[in-house]
């Protein structure tokens, strides 16, 4: 090695990964600026051209929720373990929202974000990253909307109360963060090679949902098949989050332990085939 390189000092060194588990996953908090920056461009282009703005974090899942309470509770008769229909209905939006809006966002970052990816380096795991955050902030407002409805009705006499799991609301938030991370990013390494999947991506998520107990409690289903329904993380999630509030739903450690130990299988397959694809995901989109 000459003198002269070995003078020369660089602050990043670009290489080639070659290795499965050659993640550079340090370098997310090294730009870390620039995750910021994505989350601030994300919020403002979504809301600048919208009357009422962020206001929408707030009407979107209380419409959604009055049409449940109306179809599912008054027309269909299903049972709410209890829980007054309404904030059953908006516990179980608030919590699967998050979830959905990180897998749909993230389930698209390199067709949608090719064309900056083609011109300067960056981790590209960033822009999924800041995607989590900013669903973050919203998944805040709704739940303090929740929380209000929660006082509410405990001051009008309804028979709820929360429990000392409401303790685990943090890791519950957590894991929703990473299923959807993970599952949003391996989604997004297949439909560079598979286009399809960007289509079906809305029906399954609508068919994810049913099956999450946001709709349905997991005490309507059928014992026997109780185990299959709950190897879902989300509807583990979804009961934990209601159980934590309500003091009602189906709570198991194995099913709790089930759902961060396919929440993790989901998150590591999709970091590896993420970091995998980016290497030559500009030939295929």
């Amino acid at each position: 090695m000459s003198a002269k390189q070995e003078s020369e000092k660089w602050d990043l060194v670009i290489q080639p990964k070659r290795r499965w588990f050659d993640l550079h996953l340090r370098d997310l908090w090294r730009y870390r600026n620039l995750i910021s920056l994505f989350v601030k461009r994300d919020f403002v282009a979504f809301y600048k051209q919208t009357v009422l703005g962020p206001l929408w974090y707030i009407i979107q899942p209380l419409l959604i929720t009055v049409v449940f309470t109306v179809v599912f509770k008054k027309i269909a008769g299903i049972p709410t373990d209890g829980v007054p229909s309404f904030l059953f209905y908006l516990s179980g939006n608030v919590a699967w929202n998050y979830f959905a809006n990180c897998l749909n966002q993230t389930s698209n970052t390199f067709v949608k974000n090719a064309g900056v990816f083609g011109k300067v380096y960056f981790p590209r795991l960033t822009v999924p990253f800041s995607v989590v955050i900013i669903n973050l902030l919203k998944f805040s407002i709704q739940l303090f909307l929740f929380l209000g409805f929660y006082v509410y009705f405990i001051a009008k006499g309804s028979p709820i109360r929360p429990t000392v799991f409401v303790l685990l609301l943090p890791a519950l938030i957590f894991q929703m963060a990473l299923l959807g991370l993970g599952a949003g990013i391996l989604i997004s390494s297949l439909t560079t090679k598979y286009r399809d999947l960007t289509y079906v991506m809305g029906f399954a998520v609508q068919l994810w949902m049913y099956g999450s107990s946001v709709i349905i409690p997991a005490s309507s289903i059928p014992e026997r098949f109780q185990h299959i329904y709950m190897l879902n993380p989300m509807a583990s999630i979804v009961e934990m989050f209601r159980y934590a509030f309500f003091g009602v739903g189906v709570m198991n450690f194995t099913y709790i332990v089930s759902g961060w130990a396919i929440t993790c299988l989901v998150l590591f397959m999709g970091i590896i085939l993420f970091t995998r694809i980016e290497k030559s995901f500009m030939d295929t989109v």
